[in-house]
Order: structure tokens, then C-alpha cells, then sequence
């Protein structure tokens, strides 16, 4: 299920980090390319899901504010999913998205979602993940439910 040719998101081997998949939607006018470029590497049932956070995502003690957190966690999932082979680029919405944030995110380290798909039923997909960083182990957890749909017209 090649993304490529999708006229909202590009899915596609990184010539700059062999085994991770660029996910990064087409139009930077929307929210997504505040947390982009956003990386991709399925390894076995967990999707590792990476950002770059930078000053535009602290906080005043220069740690990652807790909304591009979860901001991250929520785009993340539908990385993770794609990735998993699950849904395309659209498809879905979250229902619930549930966080504990452990520790503070650092600037300039790269942030990673671990996610796991815990069920998938006809409609449903019940999600689990971490955040963590090399500076700080677990930055959060969290849990969420997507439901899938179908995308908007000439989201397809």
C-alpha cells in the first residue's frame, strides 16, 4: 500500500536514515508540518514513529510543551498505523486519546512514539504507545481509539 502517489501524503524510504519511512503530508499549510518531518520503521508488532523537536515546540523551561506532546502522540498513531499497512494516508479519526506525561521532552533530541496495536476490530483500532527520548527514557504513555472511515472526497 504505496503512498507515493497519494495526493495528501508522501510515504517513502528516507535516502538519509536507510530502514525509516518518510511521512509527510503534501500540503505544508496544514497542522501536520508543525511536527514534520515525521519518520517511520516498523519493527515487528511496534511502529517507532520520530520527530525533531525544536524551539517552536517548547515551553518556557525549554522542554517540549505538553501540546506538542499531544499533538505528536495523535499524528504519530496514523503514522503508526499506516505503517502497520492498516489504513492509508486518511481513513480514520481518533475517538480518544489518553496521556500521562512522565518526564520533560528535550529540544533538539529526536522524540519517539513506540506504538503498538492492541485490536483491531471492523471499525475500531485500540493503541497503546511511549514516548521516549535518549535524554529521558519515558517522556509519556498513552492510549487511544481510532476509528476507521471513509476519507473526505479527493482525499482518497
Amino acid at each position: 500500500m504505496a503512498d507515493a502517489s497519494s495526493p495528501v501524503f508522501l510515504y517513502e524510504d528516507d535516502p538519509d536514515l536507510p530502514g525509516w519511512k518518510l511521512w509527510q503530508f503534501r500540503d505544508a499549510t496544514r497542522y501536520n508540518a508543525f511536527l514534520e518531518p515525521l519518520h517511520v520503521r516498523v519493527e515487528g508488532d511496534v511502529a517507532r514513529v520520530r520527530m525533531m523537536p525544536r524551539h517552536a515546540h517548547s515551553n518556557l523551561r525549554d522542554a517540549v510543551h505538553g501540546g506538542a506532546l499531544l499533538g505528536f502522540m495523535d499524528v504519530a498513531l496514523f503514522a503508526a498505523v499506516r505503517g502497520f499497512g492498516i489504513l492509508g494516508a486518511v481513513g480514520a479519526v481518533t475517538l480518544d486519546l489518553s496521556a500521562q506525561f512522565v518526564g520533560g521532552g528535550a529540544i533538539g533530541v529526536p522524540l519517539e512514539a513506540r506504538i503498538e496495536l492492541l485490536r483491531e476490530t471492523g471499525r475500531l483500532l485500540f493503541l497503546r504507545g511511549l514516548v521516549v527520548q535518549d535524554a529521558m527514557p519515558t517522556v509519556a504513555s498513552f492510549t487511544a481509539t481510532l476509528r476507521k472511515s471513509s476519507p473526505p472526497a479527493g482525499m482518497a
